[in-house]
């Protein structure tokens, strides 16, 4: 693959389980070998040592507040001009950004994938495509009792404790709205081949015409 003028930029988006990381990933397992990195809206909650332990497990993690957009967009930013980025790390324990920080080079294919990254318009305008991937909350609920308990050592109580209170709020006021944003919307995420195919073909198709 010769220099792209400029990266491609990618959006992948939907509520939490709804399959948005297995699109992500299947994308970038299809271009394994080529240039792209996938970037992860997780990795940029805000920095909350200034806070105490007992303020910082308040934090609505659901929440566009949570996120440190500003940083995200200047290493997207970067990123596009073939400059490397030190993306940071979050401590899930601590609940804050931890001391350590992942050295990313930039690549020709950027993916950005997180469950709130079509809210800001300036992130927005960043992008090439923009994906929604558009799951049933049945099977989005399902999906998180069963990561949380295996994965986080949850209790089934706590996760849907949550869900009710915060994730399904959250999703509804600051998600859902977003998929107006989306220039593809895909059902049922990673089990959809059939649009993944139809998204890498496109990928190949933009990377054809700036080369």
């Amino acid at each position: 693959m010769s220099k792209l003028v400029k990266p491609i930029v990618i959006g992948v988006t939907g509520g939490s389980g709804s399959g948005k990381t297995s699109v992500s990933r299947a994308i970038f397992d299809h271009f394994s070998g080529h240039s792209i990195l996938l970037l992860e809206q997780d990795f940029y909650y805000k920095d909350q040592s200034h806070l105490s332990f007992e303020e910082r497990l308040k934090t609505n993690y659901d929440h566009p507040f949570a996120f440190d957009t500003d940083l995200l967009i200047k290493h997207v930013e970067d990123l596009i001009d073939f400059k490397a980025i030190d993306k940071p790390v979050y401590d899930y324990a601590k609940h804050t950004r931890s001391d350590q920080i992942i050295h990313q080079e930039p690549k020709e294919v950027i993916i950005i994938e997180g469950i709130l990254i079509l809210d800001d318009p300036r992130l927005r305008e960043l992008m090439d495509i923009k994906v929604y991937v558009d799951t049933d909350d049945d099977i989005r609920i399902i999906r998180r009792i069963k990561r949380d308990i295996e994965e986080r050592g949850r209790t089934l109580d706590s996760v849907i404790e949550q869900y009710l209170n915060v994730v399904k709020p959250m999703h509804n006021q600051f998600v859902e709205p977003t998929k107006r944003y989306a220039d593809i919307v895909i059902p049922e995420g990673g089990r959809n081949q059939v649009a993944i195919d139809l998204m890498t073909t496109k990928i190949h198709s933009i990377i054809d015409v700036r080369e």
